[in-house]
């Protein structure tokens, strides 16, 4: 065994208590073994909900149909169990054929020989057009073995995913309010006066019953601190930058939209309802709306809702971020080309595409469709278009994506509930928390560096 691969498995071992991928594996016995019959089977890993489970099962099903002898087992998974038993396969030995990967987990499963190269395939695969896939799809799971974005590709994009931002449309309209602009963000400061305004007692009990926004941290202040010019790291990927007049201003504003201006519920009240819940019943004007929702949203949604920038800081631009997932063939695959061939089929084509697509689970990985997909009037949210634009013009991928883990980030969001609290301010803590962020990055790139060897 190589020593990168004894490292990500001694690494694993100390995060993991499960010891093996619970689910299932090839129902032929050993992974990769063909059945008596000659049946070749492979296992495919991923994570999702019913919905995502019907399609793959259908986009699948016409993938054994073209492939006569072979039969692909699915290994599904909640999505907060995913990570989890992925790395418990590993650790087991029983590493699926064909899985989810996050950009994040790249240079580690690349490192500790994981992920098979799959360049060749893709570059000799005469139905793959690369220019007509997201090239920040395809370029998240490159990785030269010291830059990530550039080099061999090691998965392909299932999606892209832009977090954009939603609104109650029908709630904009009850209140006699002008519906905000599809191109032009709001200023924080008409953010704010929107929201205060749609902030109510709408039952005349006392008590607020329907708020401005209900925001979940870890996943809408990138937005805030990108836009008013802050970050987390800088360019180099060796420094953590929270520590500015920039991040601290966001953060703090953030933090004022309970403490300050009451336009989210407290967390006393984000308890007895929580805020997806609130949005879900139509008592939130503003809610991020990604395109994973949307097959949610058509049938349990009450109200008309749209899709716009977010609001923009100092910069007077608007900024979020854009999740992707990739699918990877392992390395120890007994059928790389074979596995190497769903993966193709489940990102690339045009059938496969079109059976996400059609469970409105994704955005299509292909542009020509996914600009048919934007035009599409009949389904919602009718300014689909503000998808592409993130995608195309100013989404960023996630501060972490691009190290070799997550601990420095992860650090800054476990420890940030006292701000919000309103018990110290943004910038005390920005400059608390910086040092010991820094110093959980420095011990990523020592990792990385003892993963080469």
């Amino acid at each position: 065994m190589r020593k990168s691969y004894a490292l990500l498995v001694m690494l694993l071992s100390a995060m993991l208590v499960l010891s093996a991928c619970a689910g299932g594996g090839s129902s032929s016995g050993d992974k990769g073994e063909a059945a008596e019959d000659g049946t070749k089977e492979l296992t495919f890993m991923f994570r999702g909900g019913t919905a995502e489970e019907e399609a793959y099962q259908k986009a699948i099903d016409q993938f054994e149909a073209d492939n006569e002898g072979v039969k692909v087992n699915m290994i599904v998974t909640a999505a907060d169990q995913y990570s989890t038993k992925l790395k418990a396969a590993i650790t087991g030995n029983q590493v699926p054929d064909v899985f989810y990967i996050e950009p994040g987990q790249l240079r580690s499963y690349v490192h500790s020989n994981i992920l098979l190269d799959l360049t060749e395939y893709i570059e000799n695969n005469d139905n793959i057009n690369l220019d007509n896939i997201w090239q920040y799809g395809v370029d998240s799971y490159r990785f030269d073995g010291e830059t990530q974005g550039q080099g061999a590709i090691y998965a392909m994009p299932k999606d892209v995913g832009p977090f954009s931002l939603g609104y109650n449309k029908t709630m904009f309209e009850e209140a006699g309010l002008e519906l905000p602009d599809e191109d032009v963000p709001m200023t924080w400061d008409e953010f704010i006066e929107a929201n205060q305004a749609l902030t109510k007692d709408t039952d005349g009990d006392g008590e607020i019953d329907q708020y401005g926004t209900g925001f979940n941290v870890n996943w809408v202040l990138q937005s805030f601190v990108w836009s008013n010019g802050g970050s987390f790291i800088d360019e180099t990927q060796t420094k953590v930058t929270v520590d500015t007049p920039e991040f601290a201003e966001a953060l703090q504003w953030f933090a004022d939209h309970q403490n300050v201006y009451e336009i989210t519920p407290s967390i006393e009240d984000a308890q007895t309802l929580d805020t997806y819940q609130r949005w879900m019943q139509g008592q939130l004007a503003f809610f991020p709306v990604a395109p994973w929702d949307l097959a949610t949203f058509d049938t349990e949604l009450d109200f008309e809702y749209d899709v716009i920038p977010y609001p923009a800081g100092k910069t007077g631009e608007s900024a979020t971020w854009i999740g992707t997932l990739g699918i990877g063939v392992a390395q120890s695959s007994e059928y790389p080309e074979l596995a190497t061939e769903l993966v193709y089929y489940l990102t690339a084509s045009e059938e496969g595409q079109q059976a996400l697509v059609d469970a409105r689970i994704q955005i299509p990985n292909l542009i020509d469709m996914a600009q048919e997909w934007a035009a599409d009037e009949s389904m919602a949210p009718a300014n689909k278009e503000e998808y592409l634009q993130i995608i195309e013009d100013y989404g960023r991928a996630l501060p972490a994506n691009n190290t070799y883990n997550a601990e420095w980030y992860d650090y800054f969001f476990t420890n940030v509930q006292p701000v919000l609290d309103g018990d110290i301010t943004a910038a005390e803590y920005v400059e608390q928390v910086q040092p010991k962020m820094q110093e959980y990055l420095d011990n990523a790139r020592e990792l990385e560096e003892q993963s080469k060897q």
